[in-house]
């Protein structure tokens, strides 16, 4: 037999050429395990959420209810990243190697718990003063332990079996439904705060104040029972979902698991050969090796700046629309000549409103002397207190309540509530590139931990101090407290709304401002990494290049 030519030993062989077909790309079936559990997953954010928000939309009840002051709901409301923070970096270290599915349906169930045993306290509470509130503040902190593996092993266990370019949109609408959430609790939270805290047991025509009384106490614990509902059912599927898939695209593979077994078993080993002791000895190196990330160190900073101005926000929002376009632009002095001989006690709290759109703290020292009618009806006449526009003797009457806002507010709110739709769309535009920077700036098998660190840090330097030092300086703004029975300091009933304001917008919109400048740091940070890696990839692309040059005519010339 001759030997090839060169020709022939250059040319690709018939088989080669036409006997191996390309095999198409699998297609992604329609309704894979990891398409379900995203469904799960979306399901159980929106619970959470609207679990979180009715619970901020229900503080000011809750405050009105235990006769807090603001600094103590903001404690309350902190016991939730208090709880949180407890078991955060645990379980996102060793929940990684665990079955994450189930550990977030174990999540989901704590959480209605917790709904279930704040609404046990209001069998116990018999005072307005009660010190039963310390129930309602164990019964967050418990939904935020419940809370703690849904994000950081829900994203992972996305992030691990989704294609590269898939992950962040399937976690871009993961957020776009958990927004809903907020949505439905507040409207919740405002369903509940209309109706009487004690409805059922308490005839609402005997009833002398309407739901926009300071003294008024909505239905609070009416949104747990909705709440501890959705949160069981959004529990369920996870039980059945596996503790790990193959990759997507390579379902149909058959060799899956032989193939990519000692893949995976780095991240997802089996749970029997798991040793907590050899997972625990690798939780401080890791640690150090996450820290010492530059782009994540930066990207944490400002993290928690914005945090704490959203908690600040989201907290004592409900409170704020209250105050600025809820109650009456004009308030009266206490004693005064036309009331001095009447003997009104000044730490009685009864709002009348008169017709010049004046709010009095009570009957006595808008200087009544008569009254008609009776429940929410009743009339107060002969107030010698009562400025009229025109100084004529006369009867002057006032009604029961304080004096609802003018046009002009209804205008301002249609106006800060375009804003806050305006704004809250900006900021969402930087959740998934957030979350994407975050697993993709460290290794692969630190992105459980790094969205645990990373949730562990907004709660402890975000969520537990920003709802204590909002709530307290809201309190230095309160012009009248309620006095407890025992003489103590109880809610406040009224507040200088300009002050209000102008110390609530200004904390927000600095910590929020703050927070810009690392972000900035970390996009300078990450465009010099990429340059460095562009240079580094053209310059191997030119050396394979040359390689490829000086080999091909060995190749192709026989020696």
């Amino acid at each position: 037999m001759s030997e090839p030519t060169v020709e022939e030993k250059c040319k690709p062989t018939s088989q080669q050429d036409l006997c191996i077909p390309r095999k198409k790309a699998p297609k992604d079936p329609c309704c894979s395990s990891l398409k379900i559990f995203i469904v799960a997953l979306s399901f159980a954010y929106f619970s959470k959420t609207l679990s979180g928000t009715y619970m901020k939309s229900a503080i000011t009840q809750i405050e009105r209810r235990f006769d807090l002051s603001s600094s103590v709901v903001g404690l309350i409301d902190g016991s939730f990243e208090m709880g949180n923070l407890l078991f955060l970096a645990v379980v996102s270290h060793f929940g990684a190697r665990l079955h994450r599915p189930r550990l977030i349906g174990m999540g989901c169930f704590l959480m209605a718990i917790d709904m279930i045993s704040t609404i046990l306290t209001l069998d116990c509470v018999k005072d307005t003063g009660s010190s039963m509130w310390i129930y309602v503040f164990l019964g967050n902190a418990l939904r935020g332990i419940g809370e703690t593996p849904i994000t950081p092993l829900g994203i992972s266990y996305i992030d691990d079996f989704a294609k590269a370019e898939n992950s962040a949109f399937y976690i871009s609408c993961l957020q776009t439904i958990t927004l809903l959430g907020p949505m439905f609790g507040f409207l919740l939270g405002s369903m509940c705060a209309n109706l009487y805290v004690d409805i059922g047991f308490v005839s609402v025509d005997s009833l002398t104040i309407t739901p926009q009384d300071a003294r008024w106490v909505g239905a609070w614990w009416l949104g747990f029972f909705v709440s501890s509902a959705i949160l069981v059912l959004a529990g369920v599927p996870f039980w059945f979902l596996p503790r790990s898939l193959p990759r997507q695209g390579e379902e149909g593979n058959e060799n899956f698991n032989v193939d990519q077994g000692n893949k995976e078993q780095f991240v997802l080993p089996n749970t029997h050969s798991v040793k907590l002791a050899n997972i625990a000895k690798g939780f401080l190196p890791s640690l150090k090796r996450l820290l010492c990330t530059p782009a994540y160190f930066l990207l944490l900073c400002g993290i928690v700046l914005k945090f704490s101005s959203f908690i600040g926000l989201l907290t004592f929002k409900a409170k704020y629309m209250e105050q600025q376009f809820g109650q009456s632009a004009s308030r009266h002095s206490l004693m005064s000549q036309c009331n001095q001989d009447c003997s009104c006690s000044t730490s009685e709290w009864d709002p009348v409103c008169s017709d010049s759109g004046i709010t009095y703290m009570s009957p006595c020292l808008a200087g009544c002397t008569t009254f008609t009618g009776k429940g929410k009806n009743t009339v107060f006449h002969n107030c010698s207190c009562v400025l009229t526009p025109s100084p004529v003797e006369g009867s002057r009457s006032v009604s029961l309540g304080q004096c609802p806002r003018g046009p002009r507010c209804t205008r301002s709110f249609t106006s800060y509530m375009a804003v806050t739709v305006l704004s809250s769309f900006i900021n969402s535009l930087g959740t998934t590139p957030g979350y994407m920077i975050t697993i993709r700036c460290i290794t692969t098998e630190l992105k459980s931990l790094a969205l645990g660190i990373q949730t562990l840090v907004m709660r402890t330097l975000g969520g537990i101090p920003a709802p204590v030092y909002f709530g307290a300086l809201i309190d230095s703004t309160c012009l009248k407290w309620r006095v407890k029975r025992c003489g103590g300091r109880g809610a406040c009933r009224m507040y200088d709304s300009n002050m209000y304001r102008v110390i609530f917008l200004s904390l927000t919109t600095c910590l929020s401002g703050c927070s810009y400048f690392f972000i900035i740091a970390v996009i300078v940070l990450l465009r010099k990494q990429f340059k460095k890696e562009e240079v580094k990839a053209l310059q191997q692309t030119a050396s394979k290049q040359n390689e490829t040059k000086l080999q091909s005519p060995e190749m192709c010339h026989p020696d």
